[in-house]
């Protein structure tokens, strides 16, 4: 009850404290049921967006993006807020940099783009558990996305700190938001809980005001609509090329009698699965549906225009018959590549765009300049940092398939093999009485769709050495990003034995490497080729995950400005099941994202001797 009455007052305060700022303007945003359209300052309107993810784009280049989506006839992007990547801890909170949300905000209005915003608290996006903060987890018994006291007090807390940051930006207000989402996709969530999207619109209200345009997006399902749409909440609908669009849109009528027809989510391409073929949707079907929707008078948003990338650990995963990962490159077959890069089936959609509205003259911006450094030869580090100790031991509980998800097994520092979530659940080991076992456990993305995304990670689970139960684990985090981008371990290359010519061993290792200057700092992309599984930094900064094994990604983006045109460049490879015979990477000018190797098998091609580059 306690909790209860803290929500309520938190809510009201809110309400209290941003009714006192309302700024007064003659900027209108509305629905004119009568015509079933959008009217914009008193007019009817017709949006055209696209989306674009900030959190997937370094902040440096929000501006180039920005302006080629306009230059391509786009009036409007669609933008969500991942609420795990600014509240990575509770209560500490992060707008700067590349998460500075009021800064894309402003490129978004001084380029002349609307902004559809949402705000979750839920957003998807093959994202890390689906933008929720895992630290929700530590309350036992969570139920997210529902009713749930702690679960809508975290929520408000949040909402208290965004919403006022992003009401300045209200279309209203003077800005360029011109709607805002409610939840995303609920209908597509087994609790379907009324009384949660209640709470979320009293939320919203509350801290935006009775004259904000809110929506809600769903699948083109009647469950879906059902389950995800509640009055005083616009619902719109999200649906691909292989859709029947007068069917879709006739659904969408069974629950909006009266409004503008809106594909919140029209898809130009795919996600990717490690293990799978690289994804794509025809160009020619994308720009034939998009004709046929804006001939009908539909807005419609794009998802997506740019994908982007998931840098360090930000990949969600999908988990339906089995645990799926998310690659790191969310190109996404979107008109716009990964690294920003104009492509035919961008053009394709300009010209649609030109049928039916002014698309600004001029050339569409060029691609940004690749350059391809060729190979750097990495040196053997160590295979484990030290000093990264940072929780206490902690008890296990799950009995049951409890490695989430991959877990690297050594016994007396001799690698043993891997148990994967789902997959691998059984390894044989030998050893003797006495011997140490450690496990070096990956996280490889939480689940960020469907039932199952209260997704925890670690030995959540006993392990059996034959019939004996394995106890008095010590099981601790390790802060790599942290100790990386201090410095380690090149700052301590020199306590590293020399290679010993017997080759790199199998199992987690540290190599390094340094890219030197040469007066060009340009995107590139970077190819560990016949290398097995690992992560990544440049100068500390972490590019993500590669499985050059299992593929389809077999390149990660690297952006021009994390480079240095002066100074020498620091690689860091943690390489997690065994390097080539020649540990060196290549830095080419063109991605390579589509190669699709056997979950059991290796990369071909590995060499019997090492080629000094």
């Amino acid at each position: 009850m306690t909790v209860k009455i803290l929500f309520v007052l938190a809510v009201n305060f809110a309400y209290l404290a941003v009714k006192g700022n309302l700024v007064d303007g003659d900027q209108t945003f509305s629905i004119d049921y009568k015509n079933n359209c959008f009217l914009k300052d008193g007019k009817p309107f017709q949006y055209i967006s696209g989306s674009i993810h900030y959190s997937r784009i370094p902040h440096y280049y929000w501006k180039d993006r920005l302006v080629k989506m306009y230059m391509a006839g786009l009036n409007a992007v669609q933008i969500y807020v991942p609420w795990n990547f600014h509240e990575p801890v509770k209560g500490e909170y992060n707008f700067s940099g590349d998460r500075d949300l009021v800064h894309f905000l402003d490129l978004a209005n001084q380029t002349g783009l609307l902004v559809i915003l949402r705000p979750g608290p839920y957003i998807c996006a093959e994202w890390e558990m689906g933008g929720l903060p895992a630290w929700l987890l530590e309350t036992p018994n969570i139920l997210l996305r529902s009713s749930d006291t702690d679960y809508l007090q975290a929520v408000c807390n949040w909402m208290n700190i965004l919403l006022p940051k992003v009401k300045p930006w209200l279309y209203s207000n003077k800005g360029n938001i011109i709607s805002v989402q409610v939840e995303n996709e609920y209908g597509s969530y087994h609790a379907c809980d009324y009384n949660y999207m209640r709470t979320l619109r009293t939320i919203f209200r509350s801290f935006l005001g009775a004259d904000t345009l809110l929506f809600t997006t769903d699948g083109d399902t009647e469950r879906a609509l059902s389950c995800g749409s509640l009055q005083g909440l616009y619902a719109t609908i999200d649906f691909g090329t292989d859709t029947n669009i007068t069917k879709a849109f006739r659904l969408q009528r069974r629950f909006e009698p009266h409004g503008p027809l809106v594909n919140s989510e029209f898809y130009t391409g795919w996600l990717d699965h490690w293990g799978e073929v690289h994804a794509g949707v025809d160009k020619w079907n994308v720009s034939k549906a998009l004709r046929e929707m804006l001939a009908l008078g539909a807005s419609v948003n794009m998802y997506m225009f740019e994908g982007g990338t998931n840098f360090g650990y930000w990949n969600g995963a999908d988990h339906d018959t089995r645990f799926r990962s998310v690659v790191t490159s969310y190109d996404y077959d979107a008109p716009l590549t990964e690294a920003g890069d104009p492509t035919e089936k961008l053009l394709l959609i300009r010209d649609v765009i030109k049928q039916f509205r002014d698309v600004p003259a001029g050339p569409m911006p060029p691609a940004t300049p690749k350059f391809a450094y060729g190979f750097v030869t990495l040196g053997k580090g160590t295979s484990r940092p030290s000093g990264l100790e940072l929780w206490e031991p902690t008890p296990l509980i799950s009995p049951l398939n409890g490695v989430h998800d991959r877990a690297y097994v050594t016994i007396n520092g001799v690698f043993q093999g891997i148990l994967e979530r789902d997959t691998a659940l059984v390894l044989k080991v030998s050893g003797k009485q006495g011997d140490t076992m450690d496990l070096l456990v990956e996280n490889m993305g939480r689940v960020n769709f469907g039932s199952k995304i209260n997704d925890h990670k670690g030995i959540l689970g006993d392990l059996l050495l034959g019939s004996d139960v394995l106890t008095n684990w010590e099981i601790y985090t390790l802060d790599l990003d942290g100790a990386i981008a201090g410095g380690w371990p090149h700052s301590e290359a020199r306590r590293f034995p020399p290679a010993d010519g017997r080759g790199p061993p199998a199992g987690p290792m540290f190599y390094m490497g340094t890219l030197k200057s040469n007066g060009v700092a340009r995107d590139t992309f970077l190819q560990l080729k016949d290398w097995s599984k690992g992560q990544v930094w440049i100068n500390g900064v972490n590019l993500g995950r590669y499985w050059s094994s299992r593929g389809p990604q077999q390149s990660l983006y690297v952006p021009g400005p994390l480079l240095s045109a002066t100074q020498p460049n620091n690689i860091t490879v943690l390489e997690l099941e065994g390097a080539p015979e020649c540990p060196r990477v290549l830095f080419m000018d063109r991605p390579h994202l589509n190669r699709t190797v056997g979950r059991s098998g290796g990369s071909a091609g590995v060499g019997s001797r090492c080629e000094r580059g």
